[in-house]
């Protein structure tokens, strides 16, 4: 399975947004399958240890690269690792996001919403697509969120800007599919990453509790080429489909509003701790 695997989407994987959390069980469902990484992250540190700890466990080759994904110069950055190997397999795990007010927040971090979440994607999308489907073979993964499924207050630009990632999936997964190309969007509940966990959100009795990096990573990894959406895990596949199918729209944006002001309305404008 895991030369399959290697076949299809080898002998490069990239992952940006790796140093941690969802990115770097991303990053280890790979090296499981054989193939060689190249990691993007901001932050040093931990890219550097996720990279020992993955050449210490796996016998392949690692390209930690360090890089805002904000970036207006990524390409032609990134080009500097990537121009001599063949990358198969690129997975946007990534996300700039603030909680609060729309008005309340700075224009700085609007326009960083649509750096890091829209165009940086689209960026790797284009560019390395584009080398796929002269290959005739290949994947991509963007992450998204539930709350791209319908306005989400209090995330109303974070929200927006999934709703890209899966629009954007869904058209190339039609275009792609007869050019030997797989394309996944998956699309999560809360995740106990150490950016969910800084964020300190209170706990809701009716929401199912956030899913662990490594299942959905594994859950994610295992659908591409089966699908073109995933939302992982039962509990939040099933509240996705009641909220979809059986709710009116109006009353599940309310609904989302709701959640999140539980979660976080007792403190002013929270903007992601770690990116």
């Amino acid at each position: 399975m895991a030369g399959n695997f290697k076949n299809k989407y080898g002998p490069w994987g990239l992952v940006a947004g790796a140093s941690e959390g969802l990115g770097a069980a991303f990053a280890e469902e790979l090296a499981k399958r054989g193939l060689n990484l190249v990691l993007i992250a901001r932050r040093s540190e931990p890219l550097k240890r996720l990279e020992s700890e993955l050449k210490s466990k796996y016998s392949i080759d690692i390209r930690a690269v360090q890089q805002d994904l904000a970036s207006p110069n990524l390409i032609e950055d990134l080009s500097k690792h990537t121009s001599d190997i063949e990358v198969g397999l690129i997975i946007y795990d990534t996300a700039f996001y603030t909680i609060g007010d729309f008005f309340n927040q700075t224009l700085e971090n609007h326009i960083r919403h649509i750096d890091v979440n829209c165009r940086s994607p689209f960026m790797l999308v284009y560019n390395f697509g584009r080398k796929m489907i002269e290959r005739k073979r290949g994947g991509i993964i963007l992450m998204s969120s539930l709350s791209g499924f319908q306005g989400s207050p209090l995330l109303t630009h974070y929200g927006a800007t999934k709703a890209y990632n899966i629009m954007l999936a869904e058209g190339l997964w039609y275009e792609l599919k007869p050019k030997g190309v797989d394309v996944l969007v998956t699309v999560s509940g809360a995740i106990e990453t150490p950016n969910y966990i800084s964020s300190k959100p209170k706990k809701l009795s009716v929401a199912p509790p956030p899913m662990k990096p490594a299942d959905v990573a594994r859950e994610t990894v295992a659908a591409l080429g089966k699908k073109h959406i995933l939302v992982p895990g039962r509990a939040y596949r099933l509240s996705s489909f009641i909220t979809n199918r059986f709710m009116p729209r109006t009353v599940a944006i309310g609904m989302m509003a709701g959640s999140t002001a539980k979660m976080y309305g007792d403190r002013d404008v929270i903007v992601n701790p770690k990116y």
